[in-house]
């Protein structure tokens, strides 16, 4: 019978083999996202997150006392470094399940390789819309931004009532913005502002006088940015610095603190609506030990995108927990194809308490959540670090 292993446990077996007989592998689950490339800021943000889920999780007993392995790949920015790291998981290291990639153009191509290998795929980023249709064994735990975005808008309204001409900026050659951009467009209409100007601009870009130039001729009250970190905040700072006053909301690409020391100081008091706040604690014990063990990991506090994956690998531990539980078996006693499906299946049932709050995904593989956030951005008086501060619940 086939059983799932990895290199750690092959190694462990030929040096020692009385010992392997008594320890049982560890289960290899992978992380996919991006460690290079201009992504890195949001991969690194996930890298932190998963480890720390690693950590507490085996220190906890991991799997009904297996412990869970952790198989990095790379997936850089692009849909080829993404459809690597996917293989690589898949067909090489024998993973039960893949958590990624880190963006939402990188899942479109992907995702169907896994879904094609019957594995399962826990998004932990991925909110651009289509996302769970992909096919029968891809899912996330990331909301779609058709659930976050509109809060921030209605946030902005409440800060200045007699707000009105909105100004749009997105990133065209991304997958994500180009979709939050439309949720956003939508909810302004819905919302009875008038979109004044839309402005597109490249995740290259570094130069926007352009686009600033247009929203100060719209005369805009308020700017929506779609992008992501190093863009986006060298669009917020170019913004302040040409005579920009007004409002700023970002989409999920601003939901880092890697941009704080892009826009520095000029980053103060951008709106961002959030899936996941670090100063939601007292109705949820996992997130304060969560916040707290972050902190005291990696001596700053954690952003949505390594809540977010560490959520993700929390959820596939305790789905393969459930498993045992429902099954009498034990998971290195399970034909790899067999557990795939088995936990695809698992992920879609009962409810799981995450440091963002208690979530389920759907059986299409959609996520459930119940809370989100607004928080704006306060900046220490370094210039260079800062906070999402918690406004609206």
């Amino acid at each position: 019978m086939k059983r799932i292993v990895i290199a750690l446990a092959l190694v462990l077996c030929a040096a020692q083999p009385a010992l392997a007989d008594k320890v049982a592998a560890p289960i290899p689950i992978g992380i996919a996202v991006a460690q290079t490339s201009n992504v890195a800021l949001f991969g690194q943000e996930q890298v932190n997150g998963a480890k720390l889920a690693e950590e507490r999780l085996n220190a906890a007993g991991g799997v009904n006392g297996t412990k869970i392995a952790l198989v990095f790949q790379d997936t850089a920015g692009d849909e080829a470094g993404a459809v690597n790291a996917f293989q690589n998981l898949l067909n090489r290291d024998k993973v039960v399940a893949i958590i990624g990639p880190t963006l939402s153009q990188q899942a479109f191509a992907a995702n169907p390789i896994a879904d094609r290998a019957k594995t399962p795929v826990v998004g932990p980023s991925n909110t651009a819309k289509g996302i769970p249709e992909i096919g029968e064994f891809v899912g996330r735990i990331s909301a779609p931004m058709t659930q976050v975005a509109p809060n921030s808008l209605k946030q902005a309204m409440k800060i200045k009532p007699d707000l009105k001409r909105v100004a749009v900026l997105y990133a065209q050659n991304d997958a994500f913005s180009s979709s939050e951009t439309t949720t956003f467009q939508d909810a302004i209409k819905e919302l009875g502002l008038e979109t004044v100007t839309v402005q597109k601009f490249q995740t290259t870009d570094t130069d926007f006088t352009t686009q600033v130039t247009a929203v100060l001729g719209a005369n805009a009250d308020l700017v929506v940015i779609s992008g992501l970190a190093a863009d986006s905040g060298n669009l917020v700072k170019q913004l302040r610095q040409l005579g920009y006053k007004g409002l700023i909301v970002g989409g999920n690409g601003l939901n880092s603190p890697n941009m704080f020391p892009v826009c520095g100081a000029l980053c103060n008091d951008v709106l961002v609506a959030q899936a996941y706040s670090p100063g939601a604690v007292d109705k949820n014990p996992v997130n304060k030990d969560f916040a707290a063990a972050f902190e005291a990991a990696y001596k700053k506090g954690p952003a949505q995108f390594s809540a977010q994956a560490y959520a993700a690998v929390q959820v596939v531990v305790e789905a393969l927990a459930k498993i045992e539980k429902e099954t009498g078996k034990k998971i290195a006693d399970f034909e790899l194809a067999d557990l795939r499906a088995a936990l695809n299946k698992s992920l879609r049932t009962g409810t799981y308490l995450t440091p963002m709050g208690e979530i389920s995904m759907a059986p299409s593989g959609e996520v459930q959540q119940k809370d989100f956030y607004v928080s704006k951005i306060v900046m220490n008086p370094d210039g260079k670090t800062g906070a999402f501060v918690l406004v609206s619940e």
